[in-house]
């Protein structure tokens, strides 16, 4: 059977299953979905059992649009839906989606527009026939949202030709039905960095994760092993990327660059912030004269491929691949990527990287899945000796060390991630400074920080229900904070140096480039002073060099080398990470559901996997694997 033989079968089922006065006028696939478009689509928006059940039967993901014949002209839809609503919603911002024939609705007050029970947004869909998106306004404004959204509407019919193309790949029929199934390291085995991971199926080849070790100074370890003959870029099938941080998708842009087609799966917040982060990759890069491996045009490629998903929904990525992504505790909008392949042949998931318990901002990883043969877990802190201090503890030592800087007067430098880790630190000051436990001092905020706090409350839905509330109560938004300055300009750094007493959290987390470096370099001779390492310091970078005691550092600046004495106070507070220590491991390991046959530890240094290996063969009398990159397992 043909993909045109699919299609018509499918259409052939749709219209035999749909009432007839639906009027429908067009079936698509549309990446992993059927796109239904209807003159008449209040017949299906009022009876929502009709699309359900037709969905469970043809075991689809299917969606109605309003054919674009009917929809009513913009600036009426917009007329309507406020005359609607009322100042009552407090409306910010009315935009359209044409591709999905959606109207994104901003508001300061979301309930409104939804109604009771839905009962708003089907009268929009019944006066307007263009589908609500609703969403609660920002509080801080980002950038990067806006420029995707621009991008979208800019190139719609570009990404619906997209969907179109990536649709008939997903649906193309079954030919080769072996159920052989490989997995090929490319990187982030044995070894922290450059994750990504090659899934081989008779039918099918997607990436998890597609990285880079922003930590290296040598080629051949910064990027995907790509060079391997299991890889072809012509056969490439998915992409699935397990969150933003630049190990794990700043290499995305480079399959573009060299003829990738296919779709990037992710969650709503990863694609804002991997983008976010990869622009400024590029940035450093130059700025740093380093060879660049893709263009601007390439990540807005991969943008237009990008397609999201919600925790929990299960998706079709290939004709043998469905996909789930569940929550990992790691970031806004961390996953755990689940892989069910073929009819029931095979499970595997891939924990990278997650935080088995509760954070700051978000809920513990996801342990339970439907079915699960393998499991491929990180091993970060995988050591026996990776146990680290609670939260409680962690937050106790961050304020005696700032306090005691504080009476010094000198400064506190906190370089950091500026996703995840950055929002968690300032959470916490802004805490200790409300409840008096720390004097109330500028904490500034310098690099991408602002950007990524802007975009991570732009999808409260993602952030535990502690953050939800306080960061949308009126008053308490602790990213918004009289404390809280963003550095805008290079030139404020210098008055910030000079001035009193304050806490500079700046970006990167690991001093391999960024405003954090010049801080350091400017505040590192003062005795005064205290540096605070938050974050993980990957191995050969400066906060690594710096953590491990070295006193004396040469940078070259501005084609001469400089030596650098360090007389400020060094502290590092590993319990703020974002990945589980040894305990939390071994609790997941413990309680996953179901057991799995198979655990492959990867994502730590060579020592961490071979150990934490052991330790599970030992535990649980499963087979357990550490291998090293360039290697293919056998799962099936």
């Amino acid at each position: 059977m043909s993909f045109r033989e699919v299609l018509k079968q499918i259409s052939k089922d749709i219209h035999k299953e749909l009432p007839s006065n639906s009027e429908i006028t067009q079936i698509e696939f549309e990446g992993p979905e059927v796109a239904v478009f209807s003159k008449n689509p209040r017949v299906l928006v009022d009876d929502e059992t009709i699309v359900k059940e037709l969905a469970k039967k043809l075991r689809k993901r299917i969606v109605i649009r309003s054919d674009p014949s009917v929809r009513l002209p913009k600036d009426e839809t917009i007329f309507t839906i406020n005359e609607l609503v009322g100042k009552e919603g407090e409306i910010t911002s009315i935009d359209f989606d044409e591709l999905l024939g959606e109207v994104i609705i901003e508001a300061l007050k979301p309930g409104v527009i939804i109604g009771k029970a839905g009962e708003m947004l089907r009268t929009i869909i019944a006066k307007t026939l263009w589908r609500p998106r609703v969403m609660r306004t920002p509080p801080i404004e980002s950038r990067v949202i806006k420029t995707i959204r621009h991008l979208y509407q800019e190139h719609s019919k570009k990404r619906q030709e997209i969907l179109r193309l990536i649709g008939k790949r997903i649906h193309r029929p079954i030919i080769y039905r072996d159920d052989t199934i490989r997995v090929t390291a490319l990187g982030g085995y044995a070894e922290v960095g450059r994750s990504s991971s090659l899934i081989q199926t008779g039918e099918s080849r997607i990436l998890v994760d597609c990285g880079i070790n922003v930590g290296s100074n040598s080629p051949n370890n910064t990027f995907p092993r790509f060079d391997l003959p299991e890889f072809d870029i012509e056969n490439l099938d998915a992409v699935v990327i397990s969150h933003a941080h630049l190990d794990h998708s700043g290499f995305v842009p480079y399959l573009f660059k060299y003829g990738y087609k296919g779709a990037v799966y992710v969650t709503r917040p990863t694609r804002d912030l991997m983008t976010m982060l990869q622009i400024d990759y590029l940035d450093v890069a130059q700025k740093e004269g380093k060879t660049l491996p893709y263009e601007q045009k390439d990540i807005r490629e991969s943008v237009l491929h990008t397609i999201v998903l919600e925790y929990g929904e299960v998706t079709d990525i290939t004709p043998d691949i469905r996909l789930t992504f569940h929550n990992a505790g790691h970031i806004v909008g961390s996953a755990i990527p689940h892989l069910h392949i073929g009819e029931g042949v095979y499970n595997l998931a891939f924990a990278q990287d997650i935080k088995f318990a509760k954070s700051n901002l978000l809920d513990s990883a996801n342990c339970r899945f439907p079915r699960l043969e393998t499991l491929f877990i990180e091993s970060t802190y995988g050591k026996p000796q990776d146990i680290l201090p609670s939260r409680a503890e962690c937050t106790k030592m961050l304020r005696n060390i700032v306090f005691d800087t504080i009476q010094k007067g000198g400064k506190i430098l906190i370089p950091v991630l500026a996703v995840g880790r950055a929002q968690e630190i300032l959470v916490i000051l802004e805490s200790l400074m409300r409840s008096g436990e720390l004097p109330s001092i500028p904490i500034y905020t310098d690099g991408m920080i602002r950007e990524a706090s802007a975009i991570t409350t732009a999808h409260p839905e993602f952030l535990s229900k502690g953050v939800r509330e306080r960061i949308f109560h009126d008053g308490e938004n602790p990213f918004l904070a009289e404390q809280m300055k963003h550095v805008s300009a290079s030139e404020e750094r210098d008055l910030i140096i000079e001035g009193d007493p304050a806490i500079i959290v700046a970006t990167s987390g690991m001093l391999n480039g960024g405003p954090s470096v010049q801080y350091f370099k400017a505040l590192c001779t003062n005795p005064n002073n205290s540096m605070i390492f938050v974050s993980y310091q990957g191995k050969g970078t400066l906060g690594s060099k710096i953590q491990k005691g070295i006193t004396e550092i040469q940078m070259v600046e501005n084609g001469r080398t400089v030596m650098h004495h360090i007389e400020m106070a060094v502290h590092s507070i590993s319990g703020f990470t974002g990945h589980s220590d040894r305990r939390e491991l071994e609790n997941y390991i413990n309680k996953v559901t179901p057991k799995p046959e198979r655990v492959v530890v990867i994502h730590g240094d060579e020592t961490k996997v071979t150990k934490f290996a052991s330790w599970i063969y030992k535990t649980t009398k499963r087979e357990s694997l550490a291998p090293p990159n360039g290697t293919t397992i056998r799962l099936k």
